[in-house]
């Protein structure tokens, strides 16, 4: 069962969260066996994306979804991993090329040091107008050398988006997609659990003792450890010398779990976008028109009739006021 755990450190000025994602993650890998499954280094890539978009998600007060894209020039061309507020997450990737079972990430997707790793957040309640916010970081760090691990690119984009030290340690392979989140907190206001009144010190980024010792103590822990370990054992090993808060872990229907947010309504729309003569031409080619989901691999059909009901659906909607709001 996948799970999710939070806690805080008493009296210090850091929090963590520790994800192991079992049976979702290997439902997303079963559902893309149907179109040939992924190269071993391709699913540790996703693995690991989805085990840090869950805990970004989770670290956030937000009403929506959590996507985070990872565009490349290699042969893994895109990855993406989404997380709804709720923890209901998909994720796929789109790789044209051949990529060895040991190849690195620059080597995946950052041949020419033009890869990016996008992290968006699409309000669920969008407002007219309202655009998602959007962050984009390269895969290269402050001297421009390539980052090996996407840990290292999320922390990268952590300390330059919200000026916050963050340590993350993320593993995943065909049965688990697993991560550890270490991250200080603002040492005033909400957030300084110490209960201090301190000035603002931005130069504290890199400078806190507590945290520096906690992330450190993360940093230790080896994939092995995070893929084949329980939670109270990882925990239990890394912290036992700190007074370690733990709430009660998120579990079942309340955890991380598989869930598509495609429809045939959604297909349509997309059909309706694409304009009446392009379906037209598709069909007079293929005789119907096929979309399949790259999240789950569901498959939505239109026959000429079908194609002709969505176009009519627009026609028959009542015409809008001419009234400028």
């Amino acid at each position: 069962m996948s799970e999710l755990h939070k806690f805080v450190f008493e009296g210090l000025p850091v929090r963590g969260m520790l994800v192991r994602i079992t049976d979702a993650w290997q439902e997303i890998l079963q559902r893309r066996q149907q179109a040939g499954g992924y190269p071993a280094a391709v699913t540790e890539l996703l693995g690991e994306m989805t085990a840090a978009a869950t805990l970004m998600q989770a670290n956030i007060k937000f009403n929506g979804a959590l996507v985070m894209q990872i565009h490349g020039d290699g042969p893994v061309k895109l990855a993406v991993a989404e997380v709804q507020p709720d923890l209901r997450l998909r994720a796929t990737a789109s790789v044209t090329g051949e990529v060895a079972d040991d190849a690195p990430l620059s080597h995946m997707v950052n041949v020419n040091n033009q890869g990016r790793c996008a992290i968006t957040l699409d309000p669920k309640d969008r407002q007219p107008g309202q655009q998602p916010y959007q962050g984009v970081v390269p895969l290269f760090g402050d001297r421009h050398e390539k980052l090996e691990k996407i840990s290292e690119v999320i922390e990268h984009y952590m300390l330059q988006s919200e000026q916050l030290d963050t340590r993350l340690v993320l593993a995943a392979n065909e049965h688990m997609a697993a991560g550890l989140l270490i991250q200080r907190l603002p040492l005033q206001g909400e957030g300084n659990l110490a209960g201090q009144s301190q000035q603002r010190d931005e130069d504290q980024i890199g400078r806190n003792e507590d945290y520096n010792r906690i992330a450190i103590l993360a940093g230790s822990l080896k994939r092995e450890e995070l893929l084949g370990l329980d939670a109270d054992t990882i925990l239990h090993r890394l912290f036992w010398e700190e007074d370690v808060r733990r709430f009660d872990p998120l579990l079942g229907g309340a955890g991380p779990r598989f869930a598509c947010t495609c429809s045939r309504e959604r297909v349509s729309g997309m059909l309706r976008s694409l304009g009446r003569e392009e379906i037209e031409s598709i069909l007079e080619e293929q005789g119907e028109v096929d979309v399949n989901c790259d999240f789950c691999g569901a498959r939505y059909a239109f026959d000429p009739v079908d194609a002709a009901q969505v176009f009519l659906q627009v026609q028959n909607q009542p015409p809008g006021s001419d009234r400028q709001h």
